[in-house]
């Protein structure tokens, strides 16, 4: 395990925090664009060796601190029998409904179908040097609940919605957890991106007692953007090893509240400018803000978007190592 993000992830005294960005390894990359050349995006996720060979890109060209594992939040609905293809994100050609939900409910037959998680992570870990840290993720549940809802999220009543993340995607998140730990991962992080249509009525008093039982897995971290405001306090209370922020939240008063590790949270709309002078400036701006790196681990609010020029992500790394050493 790598050691700054281990003291990170227990909160030992550091002066540089360790760097991984959410879509390390993407499309902004013109390495992992030649590799789409050869495999459509379903193979570079499901081909172990493939998806190992792409998470290993942004280890080799930047020199991050954490991998991550090379897949899609998507691959649990489809291990439901949701029918799904990319093009160039997924696409549901049915959508869950009070109707046929029980037609997507088997989480054994789930786990079963994300086997090739598992094998990814083994490779990765594999090809990792023993210096890096390695990490899984999956979907947040609110997240993946809308993406198989599609527009039927407007018309779903809560108490549905309710019932099928407590029977369904909960329990097959927990037992990918638990997967995606047990072939390699250091840490878990659940991605919860799609919360701008939760009240924070549901958020506060339903879905976080939800989700508080992923918690209790041990070694899991939950990223959000979107959340309700004045969420955050509850969240940090649910004895998740760590959490991840957007770049709305003040991130230095996190970092003193908070217990476990944080991850974040530069404005990834920076990093698309081509003044490498500019973004420069920002990048050192936004450290200077930053009193207290204990439990900080490095990275942007959300995930590299793909028009981002490679060069800002190596001015991103070489910055914030030259601004602690």
């Amino acid at each position: 395990m790598n050691e700054l993000f281990e003291n990170a992830a227990n909160r030992v005294e550091q002066k540089c925090p360790p760097i991984w960005m959410m879509r390390q390894a993407g499309r902004y990359q013109p390495s992992y664009m030649k590799l789409k050349e050869q495999y459509t995006f379903e193979q570079m996720c499901k081909l172990p060796q493939i998806a190992s060979q792409v998470a290993m890109l942004p280890i080799d060209e930047f020199d991050f601190d954490i991998a991550i594992l090379f897949s899609d939040i998507a691959w649990h609905l489809q291990g439901l029998g949701l029918p799904m293809k990319f093009d160039p994100g997924p696409k549901f050609e049915i959508h869950l409904s009070e109707d046929n939900w029980k037609q997507y409910s088997d989480v054994d037959k789930a786990m079963e179908h994300l086997v090739f998680q598992s094998r990814a992570m083994e490779a990765t870990r594999a090809a990792l040097p023993s210096h890096k840290s390695l990490i899984g993720f999956v979907g947040g549940p609110w997240s993946l609940l809308n993406y198989a809802l599609g527009k039927n999220k407007l018309f779903i009543s809560n108490e549905f919605k309710t019932m099928y993340l407590k029977k369904v995607i909960i329990p097959l998140l927990k037992d990918s957890i638990r997967a995606q730990k047990l072939a390699g991962a250091d840490k878990v992080m659940i991605l919860d991106s799609g919360l701008d249509n939760v009240s924070k009525n549901y958020y506060d008093n339903t879905y976080l007692p939800l989700i508080a039982s992923m918690a209790n897995i041990g070694d899991v971290g939950y990223y959000m953007r979107g959340t309700p405001k004045g969420s955050l306090p509850k969240v940090m209370k649910l004895g998740f090893d760590g959490i991840g922020v957007d770049s709305t939240v003040d991130l230095n008063k996190t970092l003193k509240k908070a217990t476990g590790f944080v991850q974040g949270n530069f404005d990834e709309k920076i990093m698309l400018n081509e003044s490498s002078i500019l973004v420069e400036s920002e990048i050192k701006k936004w450290l200077d803000t930053i009193d207290n790196t204990t439990g900080w681990v490095c990275g942007l609010g959300h995930g590299i978007i793909k028009e981002t020029p490679t060069e800002n992500v190596k001015l991103f790394v070489k910055t914030v190592r030259e601004h602690y050493s």
